[in-house]
């Protein structure tokens, strides 16, 4: 039975909204080329791609620290962007089926990044 792996892309953070608007497609695809061979060598390993994205840079988001029980909103505690420890995000991700962790261990050092991979098997949840 196949399991289900995330491989979370951790390098320093990128200008995401450089490819935004018309033609982003191609301009990615013109760009980050290893990200199509990537997809062919989990196809050639019998493995499947469930899902994937890239990231937008983190001034897109935050961090937040909920508020004890019954005040998580209100007392939130809010940082804008990514950790400040260091200087590399989670700059995408890909959920990877595949037969074996063997398979997977052959995978994470395939994806792309100029950083590394993080990986981990997704726990059942139901």
């Amino acid at each position: 039975m196949a399991e289900t792996y995330l491989f979370m892309i951790v390098e320093p953070d990128w200008d995401s909204d450089a490819y935004l608007g018309d033609g982003a497609g191609e301009k990615i695809a013109a760009e980050f080329p290893e990200f199509d061979a990537f997809e062919r060598r989990v196809a050639e390993l019998g493995a499947r791609i469930v899902a994937g994205n890239a990231l937008h840079n983190r001034r897109h988001g935050g961090i937040v620290t909920p508020g004890p029980d019954g005040r998580e909103v209100e007392d939130a505690v809010w940082t804008d962007g990514a950790s400040l420890e260091s200087d590399e995000v989670i700059s995408g991700y890909y959920l990877v089926e595949a037969e074996s962790e063997e398979i997977a261990r052959q995978l994470a050092p395939l994806v792309p990044t100029g950083g590394h991979i993080e990986w981990r098997r997704i726990f059942p949840m139901g």
